[in-house]
């Protein structure tokens, strides 16, 4: 696919960036390389490919995901402005 200048201004309006005319002629061919290699990458056969969050076949070790308060309640609440009864005290927002 190729890239013209009357794209590469509309895609500018669409995004709301100002371009010059020397930003114009160099951004073109950018963009229609671009858009070429996108389309290679559209001809890979990935039909037998999983999805993968990594590519080496690693599994991450993860902390035990257990509930507690931290144990630090004073120190938490040390920096608020307002505390009652170990919790915050914000403004009200909703009428």
């Amino acid at each position: 696919m190729s890239i013209d200048k009357a794209t590469v201004y509309k895609i500018a309006q669409l995004a709301r960036i100002r371009v010059t005319e020397e930003d114009v002629e160099r951004l073109a061919p950018q963009l229609s390389n671009i858009m070429q290699f996108v389309e290679q990458l559209e001809e890979v056969n990935t039909d037998n490919v999983g999805p993968l969050a990594n590519v080496v076949d690693i599994t991450p070790r993860l902390r035990a995901d257990v509930v507690s308060d931290g144990g630090i309640p004073g120190a938490v609440l040390a920096n608020a402005p307002e505390e009652q009864e170990h919790y915050f005290v914000v403004p009200k927002v909703v009428e």
